[in-house]
C-alpha cells in the first residue's frame, strides 16, 4: 500500500521528509505526483490492518492514485527496459590461445556474471537483476555447442590439448576460426524494495569474437640434432625446403 498520509513508523506522526517532498509532473502538462511512503504487510496475516504494514521504502512520488495500476504499467514495459540495460556479455576464453593444434581438445569457457541495476520507472524505484542462464558456443568452423547451462572453467596449462572438458572442441582442419559465446540472460525486478518478480522474456548477448589459429604437427625420427646437422629434418634451415 501507498501511505499518502506520510505516517512515520507505526505511529500517526507524519514524516517531515515526505510532507515536504516535491513531486513535479514527469510529463509535459501532466499532473503533480503525491508524496507517499510504501508499506507492505506479510502474506501470513489475514485481513491486515494499518499497523500490520511496516514501512519498506520512501518517501517517494506516486503519479497514479491506484498503486496496482503503477505496478501494472511497470510490468508492461519492464521487458523493454530490461533489454536496454548495459549488460556485459562477458568474454570467451580459450586454452591454449591464440594457437591450438588440429585434433587436440581446445578448452573454452565464458566469464558472464550476474549483474544488478537500479532504475527509476514511472517515478518508482526499480531494482533489476540479470542472471546468465544458458550459453551457446560457436566455434567458427560451422559447429556449435548448446544451449547449455555449463559456463566452462579454466584448466592448468599441463592439461591443455590433453584433457577433454564439457565445453572443449577439437578442430578437424587447420585455419583461423572466429569463436564466440552467446549468453541467455533471464531477469527479475522489484518495485520499491518489494518482492522480486520474474521478467517475462529473456535477452541474448554475444561476446566479441576471438580468433583461434589451428595448426598441425608432424613427427619424424631423426639421427642428429640441429646443432649436429643443420640440414636434418625439422631444423629451421629446412623449413622452407
Amino acid at each position: 500500500m501507498a501511505d499518502v498520509h506520510c505516517r512515520s513508523g507505526g505511529s500517526d506522526t507524519p514524516d517531515k521528509g515526505c510532507l515536504t517532498l516535491n513531486c513535479p509532473p514527469n510529463t509535459p502538462g501532466g499532473e503533480e505526483g503525491t508524496p507517499v511512503i510504501w508499506r507492505q504487510a506479510p502474506k501470513s496475516i489475514t485481513n491486515p490492518v494499518w499497523t500490520d504494514y511496516p514501512a519498506i521504502s520512501g518517501p517517494t512520488c506516486l503519479y497514479d492514485p491506484q498503486p496496482e495500476n503503477v505496478l501494472a504499467n511497470i510490468a508492461a514495459r519492464i521487458l523493454n527496459d530490461f533489454r536496454q540495460l548495459p549488460i556485459n556479455p562477458g568474454t570467451l576464453e580459450a586454452q591454449p590461445f591464440p594457437h591450438t593444434l588440429k585434433g587436440g581438445p581446445t578448452n573454452f569457457y565464458t566469464t558472464a556474471s550476474t549483474q544488478t541495476f537500479d532504475l527509476t520507472i514511472l517515478g518508482q524505484t526499480v531494482h533489476l537483476t540479470a542472471t546468465p542462464t544458458n550459453y551457446t558456443y560457436t566455434f567458427g568452423d560451422s559447429t556449435t555447442l548448446g544451449p547449455t547451462p555449463t559456463t566452462g572453467y579454466p584448466i592448468p596449462q599441463t592439461e591443455w590439448l590433453t584433457s577433454q572438458t564439457r565445453t572443449s572442441h577439437s578442430y578437424t582442419e587447420t585455419g583461423n576460426y572466429p569463436a564466440t559465446a552467446t549468453t541467455n540472460f533471464t531477469g527479475t525486478y522489484s518495485v520499491n524494495n518489494g518482492p522480486p518478480l520474474p521478467i517475462n522474456g529473456t535477452l541474448n548477448l554475444t561476446t566479441p569474437p576471438i580468433t583461434i589459429h589451428v595448426w598441425k604437427t608432424e613427427r619424424a625420427l631423426v639421427a642428429d640434432t640441429c646443432q649436429q646437422n643443420p640440414n636434418s629434418w625439422g631444423c629451421p634451415s629446412t623449413e622452407d625446403k
